[in-house]
């Protein structure tokens, strides 16, 4: 493939834009090479400044779960930009959205929408320790919850990515707050909590990890946090900024059947567009501002057009729960055919796989948390993703992160993404 212009365009970007890019993982500094840089999207596919076609299998890292440019979306988009792009007043579309969010997740009694994901967690944090009165909380190895300081400490994504676990401008002050243990590992949490006795605001935590790869909980992992929480007063909180509307149409509370005092939510509930929100039961949440006294405000909270991209996504997916059922399915159909490609290889591997998110680890033993995420093979992730992105298949470029699959991707394309790992293993051993 000829990225000509894609080498032009990153020269260019990087006179301007620390690292030549807006958001660490796109500089494709842990893979190495250059970023391919993307003129538009349809349906599955992405296509880049070169006129190159690839298949889509990060889906701009989850909220494309129908596909780029899914029609009914747009229409509505153009639809309601007539009217104006920002109000920075009250609208009937918040109270829609609020409404529909309601019946389709569980727990949620109140939601304030906001503009990203980090913004969800952060205010979430917050809320939790003015409900409390506490202001410690424990957060999991490799979780990455956005990137405001308290959440830092040990992340995933490109933290995880650029291995920079001690980050410069993160106080000492507020890393002392953030306690914390490995994903999956009940006894560190109990250990954490008879240490710090009534001082534990939340525990916050992604129910299916996607910022070390796809990590699954482990068989009553989460039902043991909902004890802890209950037993220490300690408020429960899930980022379901990945998983929300992802994994089923009341997110991963719904697939796993766990019960949160406070989500957050982000990627999926704006369709592409800057949106966020946090929510939860009502006896909290009816501490924020302007009810209480726990301040949280934002200039395009609930801005329409982002608020229409939102409501006409989420509306399809509670209309059609059958999209959920194909999208496992489809995601399924490609585990089982990478697990085949790769059984034959003789290279060690572990696939990772919750509903419609997936990652490969290069590793001998199982992936459960970050220390075994650590340990597989990253020079071997980079040869391979260099091999399926020349054959025309777009991963995520880096080791620690989740694959997303939209629905818009046919057999065909799974197939040809199959077919292209199986030539991209024997490139790597040849």
């Amino acid at each position: 493939m000829n990225h000509k212009m894609s080498q032009e365009l990153f020269e260019r970007a990087q006179q301007s834009i620390p690292g030549g890019v807006n958001s660490p993982v796109r500089a494709f500094k842990s893979v190495g090479g250059t970023p391919v840089f993307i003129s538009k999207a349809n349906g599955a596919y992405l296509y880049d400044a070169d006129g190159n076609k690839y298949i889509d299998y990060i889906n701009s890292w989850g909220p494309m779960i129908l596909g780029h440019a899914y029609k009914p979306m747009i229409k509505a988009i153009a639809e309601k930009i007539i009217d104006s792009t920002s109000f920075g007043a009250p609208t009937e579309l918040e109270i829609e959205m609020a409404e529909l969010i309601k019946s389709m997740a569980p727990n949620i009694d109140l939601i304030r929408m906001v503009s990203s994901g980090t913004e969800a967690c952060m205010s979430a944090l917050r809320l939790a320790r003015g409900y409390t009165g506490k202001n410690k909380f424990i957060k999991f190895e490799g979780c990455y919850h956005g990137h405001a300081d308290s959440f830092l400490v040990k992340a995933g994504s490109g933290v995880a990515t650029f291995n920079i676990q001690t980050v410069p401008g993160v106080t000492a002050g507020v890393s002392a707050d953030t306690l914390t243990a490995p994903y999956n590992d009940l006894i560190v949490v109990e250990k954490l909590i008879a240490e710090n006795k009534k001082q534990i605001a939340a525990i916050i935590i992604e129910p299916v990890a996607g910022n070390m790869g796809c990590i699954p909980p482990l068989p009553g992992f989460l039902e043991g946090l909902r004890k802890i929480c209950d037993r220490e007063e300690i408020v429960f909180i899930l980022d379901e900024v990945m998983t929300g509307f992802r994994l089923a149409a009341g997110g991963a509370q719904e697939k796993l059947k766990v019960n949160a005092d406070l989500v957050t939510y982000g990627k999926v509930i704006g369709g592409g567009m800057p949106v966020g929100a946090f929510g939860g039961k009502k006896e909290i949440m009816e501490h924020i501002s302007p009810l209480g006294n726990v301040y949280q405000a934002g200039t395009l909270s609930g801005n329409p057009v982002a608020m229409i991209a939102g409501y006409t996504l989420l509306k399809t997916l509670n209309e059609n729960p059958s999209i959920y059922l194909e999208l496992e399915e489809k995601t399924n159909m490609l585990h089982s055919g990478l697990n085949e490609v790769f059984k034959t290889s003789g290279i060690p591997y572990v696939i990772n796989q919750v509903g419609s998110m997936i990652s490969i680890h290069f590793s001998k033993k199982p992936v459960v948390d970050f220390a075994t995420a650590s340990q597989s093979n990253i020079e071997l992730f980079k040869k391979f993703f260099h091999a399926m992105l020349k054959r025309g298949v777009y991963l995520p470029p880096s080791a620690f992160e989740s694959w997303f699959i939209c629905y818009a991707l046919t057999r065909d394309d799974i197939d040809f993404a199959i077919n292209a790992a199986n030539e991209s293993l024997k490139e790597i051993l040849h």
